[in-house]
């Protein structure tokens, strides 16, 4: 986003109550690219790169369709509004019907690759198609056309860039990125002519299509603004356009223009444009199951796909979709935290082993990165660019800093990490000797941040919003140590993560809050913070890890306790608002992003967290026949059904953005990958808990007469 179209979003949000101004917001709208291209499709068809993070390129800024009936001199042009929107299928093809006077345009996006493919197709209305073809027969000329505004940004630049026409293709460019445009049918360019300063401090947002350059040809050179005219041609008349992203190591200048034309002659037709989008998703969800209405599981692809879209060819995810790129009310989201990202691979190798969704490659590949991006201490940084794995611009990179006191580091997302590594060399690869040597990195990197009480040290949290001594990061540490202590690395080392694990275990008695009966947020200087905190859901799953550790066992003191503390923290953590929806806060008096709303916003993750949790916590209380196992797993049932396709706090294409305000209003990034994977971690343990029941009672001797 460049500070064009923030400064325009600001005028459009003044006065708003549930817009932040200058954000670039996809909490309406669907995404298309499953690869390493990310494209939003607004639903006035309108298309938005949010690549950066995935690709290293930036691509479309903004852009604007209009339709124009008969051709001509763009007088009389039809500019889209607010349109229908759906996935077709399984894919992610975004369709977008939009119902004009003169009959339907139907658009189809598909991003393959660092090609993005928009298809048009029009259906006029009985009278007026035969009105066109009686008055138009002698002239091949008098077609419909859709006009395009495309304004690139490469670099994230929109000054100092050129355009080059290439007869039948342009090209944007300012140094390495090279980006281009085709179509399938005829087209005519002409050139836009950015805002000017005073037009950027006037009161109204500056709105596309620009007015005419009247011959400026310079200035429309050095634009990042391009206009084309498309012919829609055919019996049904229709078009492609296509925009191709480039780098300095995609090829030259004639390779790229070979492959936009490609791309649009191979997509010249609905047809092709749509087995393009089937033949990408069966390639990327590999053997997940797609019919949404038929599954089990509650529609797995509604959180397959989102993950998908978020995630790089290497393996790494974007927390969500960067809607904060001036860091205006956030510190950004598009990039990789390790505590997202590893959870995220955990809840995806846990539903993979019970559901058999054929997601191993993707196993590997978070694997790998985690290999690749570990620092030279054991630990993992604050976050890194998800296409290069580079350190990325934070705030809690105190481990490679000199001279600092280690309070800003995220010790969590290390103990995600280690946890993920330990399950992956057991379950899926224990031959995979570079993850073994990172696992006993990480090893070292944990001890090096666990107190003599048992407690990590003074650290952030993971809501990134204040340091101390946190039952979330003890719960990680639990996890993490427990996790090691069962990997298949060598004995000395097992045994001492089984130590360490007994040692975090006992040191939770810390964290303890008497009078409320549950695990507080933080030991902060000394002094316990006893407010409900939706992170200690992390508690259910450390102590189902640790129970499975030989020789180590969740005494009845603690399985009281983990019964107090989750029945406390969900239900007074609940909201249940006057309006559509219902759910969790993230943490007692949470005064981010209210607004004038005066109470903390639910948020997904939370709300996901809590019915995870309480499934693991079912889990647990059953292995040791305790008496609240029914309890938590209708609890777990009850949050579920929340998230899930369909529930009160999904959004179009079956999102989880990760807030709403208590009106049903989506707010932050949307999809966020942390609830949807959780989503279907949660799905698949209780379909398989209903599975062993069902055996269990099929195995029941029958009833004597």
């Amino acid at each position: 986003m460049n500070l064009h179209s923030a400064l325009n979003d600001v005028k459009r949000s003044r006065g708003d109550s549930r817009r932040f101004p200058g954000e670039r917001r996809s909490t309406a709208g669907l995404f298309s690219g499953l690869d390493d291209r990310l494209v939003h499709v607004a639903p006035d068809g309108s298309v938005r790169d949010y690549s950066y993070p995935l690709s290293g390129l930036v691509g479309i800024e903004q852009s604007r369709f209009g339709l124009e009936l008969e051709g001509g001199d763009g007088d009389d042009v039809d500019w889209l509004e607010g349109g229908e929107q759906r996935y077709v299928g399984d894919t992610a093809v975004v369709e977008t019907t939009h119902q004009l006077d003169v009959g339907t345009l139907v658009q189809y996006d598909v991003t393959i690759g660092r090609l993005h493919l928009t298809h048009f197709e029009l259906e006029l209305e009985h009278e007026l198609e035969r009105e066109r073809k009686r008055e138009n027969a002698d002239d091949d000329r008098a077609h419909p056309s859709i006009h395009a505004c495309l304004g690139f940004a490469p670099e994230g630049r929109v000054g100092r860039t050129g355009q080059l026409r290439h007869d039948d293709a342009v090209e944007i460019y300012h140094d390495r990125e090279r980006d281009f445009v085709a179509a399938s049918t005829p087209l005519e360019v002409d050139g836009q002519i950015p805002p000017n300063f005073e037009e950027l401090l006037d009161d109204e947002p500056v709105e596309l299509p620009r007015p005419d350059a009247d011959g400026r040809y310079e200035e429309t050179s050095l634009s990042p603004i391009a206009m084309l005219e498309v012919a829609l041609t055919g019996e049904r008349p229709s078009a492609t356009i296509a925009t191709l992203l480039t780098g300095p190591t995609d090829g030259d200048r004639p390779d790229a223009l070979e492959r936009v034309r490609a791309g649009v002659a191979d997509h010249a037709d609905r047809t092709a444009v749509l087995e393009a989008g089937r033949s990408q998703a069966r390639q990327r969800f590999q053997g997940a199951d797609g019919e949404s209405d038929e599954s089990a599981l509650g529609g797995t692809v509604h959180d397959l796909r989102p993950l998908c879209l978020l995630r790089g060819p290497n393996g790494s995810r974007i927390a969500g979709p960067e809607f904060d790129p001036f860091f205006r009310y956030s510190g950004g989201y598009g990039y990789t935290w390790f505590r997202d990202d590893a959870e995220i691979a955990a809840f995806l190798l846990a539903a993979d082993r019970r559901a058999d969704l054929g997601l191993e490659e993707w196993h590997r590949r978070s694997a790998q990165f985690y290999v690749e991006t570990q620092l030279e201490d054991g630990t993992w940084p604050h976050r890194v660019w998800p296409h290069n794995g580079e350190i990325a611009p934070g705030w809690a990179h105190g481990r490679l800093e000199a001279g600092t006191d280690g309070v800003d580091y995220q010790a969590d997302q290390t103990a995600s990490v280690a946890a993920y590594l330990a399950t992956y060399l057991r379950l899926v690869d224990d031959e995979d000797d570079d993850v073994r040597s990172a696992l006993v990195a990480a090893l070292d990197g944990l001890d090096d941040t666990l107190g003599d009480d048992g407690l990590p040290e003074r650290v952030q949290n993971a809501w990134e919003n204040m340091t101390g001594r946190f039952t979330h990061t003890a719960a990680t540490y639990l996890e993490a140590y427990a996790a090691i202590a069962r990997a298949p690395i060598d004995d000395e080392r097992r045994e001492r993560a089984a130590d360490r694990a007994r040692e975090v275990y006992e040191g939770l008695d810390l964290l303890w809050a008497p009078d409320r009966e549950c695990y507080g947020l933080r030991l902060d200087d000394g002094d316990l913070d006893d407010r409900l905190d939706g992170s200690t859901f992390a508690l259910a799953s450390a102590h189902l890890e640790y129970d499975a550790v030989a020789d180590l066992d969740v005494d009845e003191n603690r399985l009281s306790r983990l019964v107090s503390h989750f029945e406390t923290a969900i239900d007074g953590l609940y909201r249940d608002p006057d309006g559509p929806i219902e759910g969790l806060a993230r943490f007692e008096d949470d005064p981010w992003r209210v607004r004038d709303q005066g109470e903390p916003k639910i948020w997904t993750v939370t709300t996901a967290w809590g019915a995870h949790a309480a499934a693991e916590l079912s889990t647990l209380l059953a292995d040791h026949d305790h008496d609240g196992a029914d309890e938590f797993d209708d609890r777990a049932r009850g949050l579920l059904a929340l998230v899930e396709p369909g529930g009160t706090l999904r959004r179009a294409g079956e999102y989880l953005p990760e807030q709403l305000f208590d009106d049903g209003t989506a707010d932050s990034a949307t999809p966020l990958g942390w609830p949807h994977a959780l989503r279907l971690a949660t799905a698949t343990a209780l379909e398989e808990a209903d599975r062993s029941d069902v055996d269990a009672a099929a195995d029941e001797p029958a009833a004597q007469d």
